[in-house]
């Protein structure tokens, strides 16, 4: 049925009223006698008829269709690209944590037991650009890889944790345990810690679980921590594939765990724990990380991916994928494909 002139006239005086006077549906009826169901029908009649144009001016480092992309590729539920003048970590680092702490200003709901991972300069970073919630949510913020070692740095895992809990007007439960001890039965015996016992029973609990992405050659805060393990136990794992880790629990190039005897060592949440969580948010960026942030994307170890937009392009630029290579043994385990 074809639209009069009268009847596109008509349209557009409504529009008119509408967006450029900005008076609302009801007083645009009152003046024109009209219902205000038929108001909102002409309106929607003058977008599909093209005298309205309704356009979004994206602002200057947003990426949303960068965002989009890595979202569909890599069965993401949500992607936040920050911008970045430069691949420079001392530029990327706090990019990173303002697009967090906006992402979790704005999605934290209430009641929510938040796991926090202990030693990375991203989350530091996302907890120190962070704005205090005013509402109230009752969480229950749980640290979920050990941060007891050098008595320097593991204030850092102390402070990150009261920090958080802080600002979500929430509870800072701590695991009182290093992150890496000398073996397995060591491990038993930190586990049995009455504690220890009670915080490792919340990682279950973890509906948002907040990690950062390491490469194979720890950070130097993490270096300085004594919650590392050797350069000849990290060697073994690099001949045997492994690209990163997320709370010393280590991967290859295409997400898959990669068992060891190091891992009876490691006092924290493990990957299949972080796949079950309801959120799991990686805050990560930089050149030297790129592998490993596209191992976790590849693998679906997060759910929320926060990335500076150099890493981000380079995810959506990758070539298709082809078959998963047969995964190589570490210390005689070997890793099945996923």
């Amino acid at each position: 049925m074809t639209t009069s002139d009268d009847e596109l006239r008509f349209m557009a005086q409504v529009a008119s009223l509408y967006y450029e006077r900005k008076l609302r549906q009801a007083e645009i009826g009152r003046q024109l006698n009209l219902s205000q169901a038929s108001v909102s029908r002409l309106l929607r009649r003058a977008e599909q008829e093209g005298i309205v144009r309704i356009t979004v001016q994206r602002p200057f480092g947003s990426f949303p269709e960068l965002e989009a992309a890595i979202r569909e590729r890599y069965g993401l539920k949500d992607v936040v690209v920050a911008a970045a003048s430069e691949d420079d970590l001392s530029r990327i680092v706090p990019s990173l944590g303002e697009a967090a702490a906006f992402y979790l200003e704005t999605t934290i709901a209430e009641d929510e037991v938040i796991g926090v991972s202990s030693w990375s300069e991203a989350l530091l970073a996302t907890a120190n650009a962070m704005h205090a919630l005013r509402r109230v949510t009752r969480a229950r913020v749980v640290q979920i890889l050990g941060g007891v070692g050098n008595p320097n740095a593991a204030s850092h895992a102390t402070r990150l944790t009261l920090r958080l809990a802080s600002l979500v007007n929430g509870e800072a439960i701590m695991l009182p345990a290093p992150g890496v001890v000398g073996s397995p039965a060591m491990r038993d015996v930190v586990l049995a810690d009455p504690f220890v016992r009670e915080t490792v029973a919340l990682f279950d609990q973890v509906t948002l679980a907040l990690v950062g992405i390491g490469c194979i050659e720890p950070s130097r805060m993490l270096a300085v921590s004594g919650n590392v393990f050797s350069e000849a136990e990290l060697g073994g794992l690099r001949r045997a594939g492994a690209v990163g880790d997320m709370g010393m629990r280590f991967f290859d190039a295409w997400g898959r765990p990669m068992p060891s005897a190091l891992d009876d060592r490691v006092v924290g949440v493990t990957l299949e724990q972080l796949r079950r969580t309801r959120r799991t948010v990686g805050i990560a960026g930089g050149r030297h990380k790129y592998e490993a942030i596209r191992a976790v994307v590849r693998g679906g170890w997060v759910h929320v991916l926060v990335t500076d937009q150099f890493t981000a392009t380079r995810l959506v630029e990758e070539p298709s994928e082809e078959a998963t290579p047969e995964a190589a043994p570490v210390d005689g385990t070997t890793t099945p494909a996923r």
